[in-house]
């Protein structure tokens, strides 16, 4: 006898379980980005954890903030390490410092508790940055080295480019879990060792002039 053909509802099930599941393994999800596919990745978070679960990796959902990501389950004691199906990503100190100061950016807004949208212009970035980098006195270079940061933090899902908007972008709220209290404080740590190491060059700089 031929098989029949599954239930419109179960196909429907099976290609929302997809889509989900693909979306994360892609990167973060974010609910105003794709509405249908954050609720039935609400709707299926019990089942997408049992999913990857075996995979040595955990879901990770904050309905608050709306985004979902993956993330590499922490071995427990006695179990074999899986490889990474997530990759660390080595991060140079400035996009380390592109980071922190958007991060900082979050926290004034929430300490305000406008719940606003934190969109800045590539040149309000800039004006950021330009503060804990040596003056070169070459304003090009500078922007060129702050748009390739720039494509990096994007491609990591911490910031969104506005559509129709050329040099403005959005900061996205995932960056709190990515930048907690321990690492801000560890990399504020590392920044005033810079900023007193730049200050000394200045100075030497200064005493070596004729």
């Amino acid at each position: 006898m031929p098989v029949a053909d599954a239930q419109p509802s179960e196909a429907a099930g099976r290609n929302a379980f997809s889509l989900v599941l693909v979306s994360l393994m892609k990167g973060v999800v974010h609910a105003e980005d794709a509405p249908k596919n954050w609720q039935a990745l609400l709707d299926l978070q019990a089942r997408v954890r049992d999913h990857v679960a075996p995979l040595g990796l955990e879901l990770i959902v904050d309905e608050a903030e709306g985004y979902a990501y993956l993330r590499q389950r922490v071995v427990g004691e006695g179990e074999p390490e899986l490889p990474r199906l997530v990759p660390r990503r080595p991060l140079g100190f400035q996009v380390s410092l592109l980071l922190v100061l958007l991060r900082k950016k979050l926290a004034e807004s929430d300490a305000q508790g406008d719940g606003t949208r934190i969109i800045l212009s590539r040149e309000q970035i800039a004006d950021l940055v330009r503060v804990f980098l040596p003056d070169s006195g070459n304003e090009a270079r500078l922007m060129d080295r702050l748009d390739t940061h720039l494509n990096k933090v994007v491609e990591m899902g911490f910031l969104r480019r506005l559509r129709g908007k050329d040099g403005e972008f959005e900061i996205q709220r995932i960056l709190k879990a990515f930048v907690d209290a321990q690492w801000l404080s560890e990399f504020d740590r590392r920044l005033a060792a810079y900023a007193e190491h730049l200050k000394n060059e200045s100075a030497a700089e200064k005493d070596a002039e004729p």
